[in-house]
């Protein structure tokens, strides 16, 4: 035990009173849902319709099997393909400003982030695993270079909030992204397609194809093509600097093999080729060949949003080539039925991004992550019904190999002046290579030491083996209480490597060549190898093992169970409480030669109503939770060196929050809906590796997120209809602490609102034909045109004096026209 452990600090008291709050605020409405004392007056409008259509019921196939949305004792929210249409969204990263609690990093399509109620992994290579699972169809879709792909023919989202480990398949700790794709429909041919022209030079395009090829069979084709300019421009070159460019396509066939077996084959590939994110310089530079104070004054930093962005990033580029199969078999019994699914996925991606945010050679540096990954997932599945009981069981295995190259670039020119800042050169001004290029100069040797390309890199491998065994059972105890017992093994196997390789200049390997043959290193006094070192991984594991293949392997096990009561009052009402367990598997820091860490756990309580107004066509729902999370891993920029390198810090989290959601369709053309979160996040018993204790700190996530919208028909007859929606979502300030300004979540400067509140607005104005054969539309997203710092790249701080951030999206809108046959 620890000192501070054994009393009761102020800051703990404030604590607790915050929470008995909330547990007396939250009681108090679950009490008034449920007991009555809650009257909801049928509005003298409503009495003046005369059979008003019911609020449209929402299946979703949470549990495994297919329910209302309000019979599931899960906090649960449901991004319909309308939402989707609403808000222009091309994929998750457009999305998560409209789930409260949902965090969706999508800057960099390759390596996007995910977090659902404060829980994330950062991306510190292959060697970790999500805490988030993202599925297609039922199909995990892995890590992060292969996710974050194009909505192609979605039908729904369910995000589920809280361990869902006896339901999905892997790495559900904080919860499951479900992503639902329309399946090939036998009944008719249909064609669709969509045009969509905005600002920025964007061009969109999609379509599908639906064609029945017999009585039991159908084929769907989906294809999209994606392109804009981008909305920042290099001000002396005046290039687009992030642009959009890519193409997709799905195809899937559905056919019958007699009355009890059913097949589904579907196919993705995606292909983008663009440029990275840009980066703005925000430190003040002077003139040229000057170089940037040390340390730098974080209060003179300058607002990205308002000072032009140069770039000399060389082979800036962000791609990928994305594939993947999918074949689910269905089989019904006359107990039941069994469900097979098979997947192949395949992916190679580049990122390759300046890190430094100016156009000066002597300031350069730019990162570059390579990653290719080849993973099979095969599940099988029975599930079954009686009076009395609904089961699914199952086995699961999954197998990945990849593969991940991170590189720093920069220039000779640029390492001398981190040697020079660094004061590492033997020679009177400081420099290394620019000093002697001086000499060669002054006495006519047609050689330079500067201009040369510079790379370092760490190439990792990763092979992974999951096996699981899962199983779960409503119990109808009574006609009003379910019972529900899940239980799900797991065992994880993973083999890694690391080869850190000396530095790679041959341009300036040459030069060296050269000169040592006339005899310059003698005559200066200064040894060859003075002018071969490294800059970037140069903590004392990556130098003591510079060339060496260094391989490890480790395994780890998990029981993670599930319990839920819930109890229905009436058709409504529904109350529910539940218990789980969620399981994320040990890794490796792809950067840290040996460095590995456990499997991280979450146990989350939680407690909730579901009640609907069938009369008022309302619903209305309510959680409360608490979970605690052990062995959580993030990366922390460690300052205690000159050269900054990312470790790996593991804590200890405990949250408590709430969820709401509303759905009202006041009219039988308009409607409004409503959802938000509340949460607090702090450090439990953590120290970090500077020594800081974090214990109670905010562990950098704001208190409150809520997203509301509205929408309003008009009916013209033989004209069609206009359907206007409008939509808000707000994600409050961030609560900072030292440990989160080490993880760049929030503000490190005065002059930067970083983690500062954010707001968006998007409004769409559409036609429709009686028929719905053609469609017009107008959108705008982010109407009021608020951008916010999302990203700040440290890596030269210290030994460049260069900080770039990045900002996100500006305001947006276009028009849109659709055809339907």
């Amino acid at each position: 035990m620890h000192a501070f452990e054994s009393t009761t600090t102020r800051g703990e008291l404030e604590m607790s009173l915050r929470k008995h709050r909330l547990v007396i605020a939250t009681n108090t409405v679950l009490t008034a849902l449920c007991g009555g004392a809650f009257a909801l007056a049928a509005p003298a409008a409503f009495a003046q319709q005369s059979a008003p259509k019911e609020l449209d019921k929402i299946t979703v196939t949470a549990q495994s099997r297919e329910q209302e949305l309000q019979d599931v004792p899960i906090a649960l929210q449901v991004v319909t393909d309308q939402l989707i249409d609403d808000v222009a969204a091309q994929d998750l990263g457009d999305l998560d400003s409209f789930v409260p609690g949902l965090v969706v990093d999508s800057q960099q399509p390759t390596q996007p982030g995910f977090e659902l109620r404060g829980i994330s992994t950062d991306d510190f290579g292959i060697g970790t695993d999500p805490a988030v699972g993202v599925y297609v169809d039922g199909v995990y879709a892995g890590r992060g270079g292969g996710v974050l792909l194009p909505f192609t023919d979605v039908e729904r989202i369910e995000v589920l909030k809280g361990p869902q480990g006896t339901l999905f398949g892997r790495n559900t700790a904080a919860g499951a992204i479900s992503i639902i794709t329309r399946k090939p429909d036998t009944a008719a041919t249909e064609v669709k397609a969509r045009l969509r022209i905005g600002n920025h030079g964007k061009q969109y395009v999609d379509g599908m194809l639906n064609l029945p090829t017999g009585e039991d069979s159908a084929f769907r084709f989906n294809a999209l093509i994606n392109h804009a300019d981008g909305w920042i421009q290099d001000a002396e070159t005046g290039r687009d600097l992030n642009p959009e460019n890519n193409w997709a396509t799905r195809a899937a066939f559905k056919t019958r093999f007699g009355e009890r077996t059913s097949a589904l084959i579907s196919w993705d590939h995606e292909s983008l080729d663009q440029l990275g994110q840009a980066t703005t310089g925000i430190v003040v530079l002077p003139p040229a060949p000057g170089l940037p104070s040390l340390p730098v004054d974080e209060s003179a930093y300058l607002d990205p949003r308002k000072i032009p962005t140069v770039s000399d990033a060389e082979g800036n580029e962000e791609s990928r080539r994305f594939d993947g199969v999918t074949l689910i078999v269905d089989h019904s019994f006359d107990w039941g039925g069994f469900t097979s699914t098979t997947s192949w996925r395949d992916y190679d991606s580049v990122n390759r991004v300046e890190e430094d945010g100016t156009n000066r050679r002597y300031l350069y540096v730019d990162s570059t992550n390579t990653e290719s990954n080849r993973s099979y997932y095969q599940e099988f599945k029975f599930a079954g019904s009686t009076d009395k009981l609904d089961w699914v069981a199952g086995a699961s295995y999954f197998d990945e190999r990849a593969r991940q190259t991170s590189e720093v670039n920069a220039m000779t020119d640029s390492v001398d002046t981190i040697v020079q800042n660094l004061g590492l050169a033997p020679t009177p001004d400081g420099r290394l290579f620019g000093f002697f290029d001086d000499i060669l100069q002054a006495n006519g040797i047609p050689l330079t030491l500067l201009g040369h390309r510079w790379n370092e890199t760490f190439r990792n491998t990763l092979d992974t083996k999951a096996y699981a065994v899962f199983g779960d059972v409503i119990w109808h105890a009574t006609d009003k209480l379910n019972l529900t017992v899940g239980l799900r093994y797991t065992r994880d196997e993973k083999k890694f490597s690391w080869l850190n390789t000396p530095r790679y200049a041959p341009a300036l390997d040459a030069t060296l060549d050269q000169l040592q043959a006339i005899g310059f290193f003698d005559l200066v006094g200064l040894p060859r190898e003075a002018f071969v070192f490294d800059v970037a991984f140069i903590d004392p594991p990556a130098m003591l093992n510079k060339g060496i293949l260094r391989r490890t392997s480790n395994s780890w096990s998990d029981l993670s169970p599930r319990f839920v009561a819930d109890y229905h009052f009436n058709d409504d009402t529904m109350v529910f409480a539940s218990l789980a367990k969620g399981y994320k598997a040990g890794g490796f820091n792809s950067l840290q030669i040996g460095s590995s860490f456990e499997n991280e756990d979450v146990w989350n309580f939680e407690t909730g109503i579901k009640k609907a107004f069938p009369a008022q066509r309302l619903q209305v729902n309510a959680s409360a939770f608490y979970y605690v999370y052990d062995n959580r891993q993030a990366v922390r920029l460690d300052s205690s060196t000159d050269i900054p390198r990312f470790v790996v810090d593991t804590s200890d989290l405990e949250a408590y929050g709430l969820d709401f959601d509303m759905r009202w369709q006041a009219t039988d053309h308009f409607g409004l809906d409503f959802n938000a979160s509340f949460i607090d996040s702090t450090y439990k018993n953590y120290v970090t590796s500077d020594g800081i204790d974090a214990s109670g700190d905010p562990t950098g996530l704001p208190y409150w997120s809520a997203a509301g919208g509205a929408h309003y028909v008009w009916e013209l007859g033989e004209h069609g209809d206009v359907r206007v929606s409008l939509r808000h979502a707000y994600r409050g300030k961030v609560r900072c602490s030292e440990e989160s300004r080490a993880q760049n979540r929030c503000g490190v400067s005065p002059a930067l609102d970083l983690g500062e509140a954010q707001n968006r607005t998007d409004l769409r104005v559409g036609w429709t034909s009686p028929q719905g054969r053609w469609g017009l539309a107008a959108y705008g997203n982010n109407l009021f045109d608020n951008q916010y710092i999302n990203a700040l790249g440290t890596y030269g701080k210290n030994v460049l004096g260069t900080v770039g951030a990045r900002v996100s999206e500006p305001r947006t809108y276009g028009i849109e026209f659709t055809a339907r046959y």
